[in-house]
């Protein structure tokens, strides 16, 4: 079907009371991978890469036109983002190769050059229709995310997303990227807060860090997007590790990248289903999967 921007995606699943997936891509098999869950499931999905993917690549053109590709064949609604963008110019790009949305993160700025740098990014973006997040607080690395005073603030919040115009704002709410264990203790009364006092949708980053019962509550509270990496990575990374320790004559890349491929499809089908649950039938149970723990 046609591409879907993410902006679409988020009203939709914010109107219904659902999460709406957005899972980071390194490589064509986590594009297949993540588009083959949103198939099975029916769930819509955002295909994300992020700076530090297109640095690794050193160009974003053919994973982007990758990602479009799979976006445009896919049998569902889904779209494609650019994530944690430092670098305006990046995200120039990525506009003009099409892609429908942008996350621009200028959270390590002074307040007030964020402000000026976000909105002069949110501006030209919204001449070409293209759906710009914003990350206000810090979710870094594990020890600064989880300090006292790492949080964002609801009023600045309000203030922040007038002063620049923003569609989507990433909030730091006690989560972190890169972590191993699904342990993250969200505050759920500061999102509600910030659902409160924020008029777009909020975005949660270091979702991977967050365990089952943590995603819905987050969902229920207020948070919209919720953006996913370093878990799918962790049962990519075990699957191909288990595949070539029971094969270790394999050289055919197709087997033990195709053991991660599917691993990562069936963990994203499981979260999927997590997230697109309507707020009146939340309620996790104690059955939840020892693995995804």
């Amino acid at each position: 079907m046609p591409l879907v921007g993410t902006g679409t995606l988020a009203a939709t699943a914010g109107a219904e009371g659902r999460g709406l997936g957005a899972f980071n891509v390194i490589q064509l098999e986590h594009i297949t991978a993540i588009v083959a869950a949103a198939e099975e499931t029916g769930c819509p999905v955002v295909l994300q890469i992020s700076e530090n993917t297109v640095r690794y690549h050193g160009a974003l053109r053919p994973l982007a036109r990758a990602a479009l590709s799979a976006a445009e064949d896919a049998r569902v609604a889904v779209s494609v983002h650019l994530d944690h963008v430092v670098s305006p110019s990046l995200a120039e790009e990525a506009v003009a190769l099409g892609v429908p949305s942008v996350m621009y993160d200028g959270a390590a700025l002074p307040y007030a050059e964020n402000v000026a740098a976000t909105a002069a990014l949110a501006e030209r973006c919204r001449r070409r229709g293209v759906w710009v997040e914003a990350e206000l607080g810090e979710v870094g690395g594990k020890d600064g995310a989880h300090a006292p005073g790492v949080r964002t603030d609801p009023g600045e919040a309000a203030a922040f997303t007038a002063a620049t115009g923003v569609d989507g704002l990433a909030v730091a709410v006690g989560t972190s990227h890169a972590m191993l264990t699904r342990d993250a203790a969200p505050d759920f009364a500061l999102i509600r807060a910030l659902r409160a006092a924020v008029p777009v949708p909020l975005v949660l980053h270091g979702s991977s860090g967050v365990g089952d019962a943590g995603l819905v509550e987050a969902v229920a509270a207020g948070m919209t997007k919720i953006n996913i990496s370093t878990h799918l990575n962790s049962r990519f990374t075990k699957a191909v590790r288990d595949d070539l320790t029971a094969h270790p004559g394999s050289v055919d890349p197709r087997r033990y990248l195709g053991a991660g491929r599917d691993a990562v499809t069936a963990e994203t089908a499981r979260l999927l289903r997590l997230l697109n649950r309507p707020r009146a039938a939340v309620a996790v149970s104690a059955t939840e999967p020892a693995a995804a723990r």
